[in-house]
């Protein structure tokens, strides 16, 4: 039956993506089930969405009672819902506003848009330049992918949006440099993601905050992959004492129920009046109920600290991994946002560890990229390790 399903789909279905030839059937917490029994160990967590794990109780709970009590009814009216997760959000961070939305593609371009209408709203319509970095990914709709510093994604969809400027990450006479009259923001991933799992240098996110404040510019964190417990904190930022202006947030937080917010203090969200941008599926009474009772387990059971301490561990037996191995070429990350970097191409040992019954991704060719549920058990990392240990060692051994 999974053959003949991927067929179909394979007749059907856009083929935007490489998928590999499995048809999962269920999932619970870090194990997912194909069609044919097999169990696999998910590290990849429908890229950092499933933080909760899968099939997790509460939220199942939560959108099976709201279905049967209320769906939708558009943002013409106001729902308990939606008011109790704004509550949550404004209340756990730096924010005094949320714009909710469906996805961190849509976050990102409510973020754009908001720095632009800000200094529209102040008499400066000239300065809407947005500084990214090289490296990074904000989305795949026409504003954030013009915001996203990768050729191969920008790649066929020229003209992109104009407005964008871009600068090595982690360099911060290169982002002073590129900054002038006519800027209006910096957009930037605490840890880049699909960039290859950069992370920030503590200085560089400092010195921006500083270069902002000096030059009156708003400083925006995409925080789509490191928001909520991921990086072993809340949100990213908190490792290091900077605060933005605005940030982007999704996949965690419906833990795969289709979910994005742009927070924004109010001195930002103020340029957000009526009609100035809207959505018809923004913060639905069924996704708000999901991210609800995730937001509450994260902070409930301390899923960021666990992420913390589980990262710590991984990273640890990574690192004996690059001791034994050497096209292991460094061991990275914060939290449970974890990147191995090859001198080989990744997607062989992609495709061998998920025969062994282990899901990982590779981002830029070179880099395995460990996402699993913030639940993850040692165990589960324990199998991994071998599992790679086992992998590499065939790939060095081949001729």
């Amino acid at each position: 039956m999974s053959r003949d399903l991927i067929e179909r789909a394979d007749r059907t279905v856009a083929a935007t993506y490489l998928r590999h030839p499995v048809l999962f059937e269920k999932g619970q917490g870090c194990t997912l089930w194909d069609s044919d029994g097999k169990s696999y160990t998910d590290f990849v967590a429908g890229i950092a969405v499933c933080a909760l794990g899968h099939a997790h109780p509460g939220v199942a709970r939560a959108v099976c009672e709201q279905a049967g009590r209320l769906v939708h009814v558009s943002n013409l009216y106001y729902t308990k819902p939606m008011v109790e997760l704004a509550e949550w959000l404004v209340g756990h961070s730096f924010a005094d506003r949320v714009f909710f939305c469906n996805s961190g593609a849509e976050a990102n371009e409510a973020a754009i848009k908001i720095a632009r209408r800000t200094f529209y709203e102040k008499g400066e319509p000239e300065r809407f330049r947005i500084v990214a970095a090289s490296g990074s990914f904000h989305g795949r709709t026409m504003g954030a992918l013009s915001a996203t510093g990768q050729e191969k994604i920008r790649k066929g969809y020229d003209p992109v949006l104009e407005g964008f400027d871009f600068v090595p990450f982690n360099d911060v006479p290169a982002m002073a440099g590129a900054v002038g009259p006519r800027t209006c923001a910096v957009l930037l991933e605490v840890v880049q993601g699909e960039g290859g799992v950069r992370v920030a240098e503590p200085e560089y996110l400092q010195a921006v905050r500083s270069l902002c404040d000096e030059k009156g510019m708003l400083l925006i964190f995409d925080e789509v992959q490191t928001g909520l417990g991921r990086t072993g904190a809340m949100f990213a930022h908190e490792h290091y004492g900077v605060v933005p202006d605005v940030m982007t947030l999704a996949k965690a937080l419906g833990n795969g129920f289709p979910i994005g917010a742009m927070l924004a203090t109010e001195a930002v969200a103020s340029a957000f009046g009526p009609g100035a941008h809207a959505t018809t599926f923004g913060g639905t009474p069924l996704a708000a109920a999901a991210a609800l009772e995730v937001v509450r387990t994260l902070e409930a059971e301390d899923l960021p600290g666990r992420a913390r301490r589980m990262g710590d561990y991984l990273r640890s037996r990574l690192e004996q991994l690059r001791e034994r191995h050497p096209i292991v070429r460094q061991v990275r990350g914060k939290g449970l946002l974890v990147g191995l970097e090859l001198s080989v191409q990744g997607a062989p040992v992609v495709k061998a560890c998920m025969e062994r019954g282990y899901l990982i991704n590779c981002v830029q060719d070179t880099v395995l990229r460990f996402v699993p549920p913030l639940i993850v058990e040692t165990e589960a990392i324990d199998g991994l390790v071998e599992c790679l240990d086992e992998v590499l060692g065939e790939l060095q051994r081949e001729p």
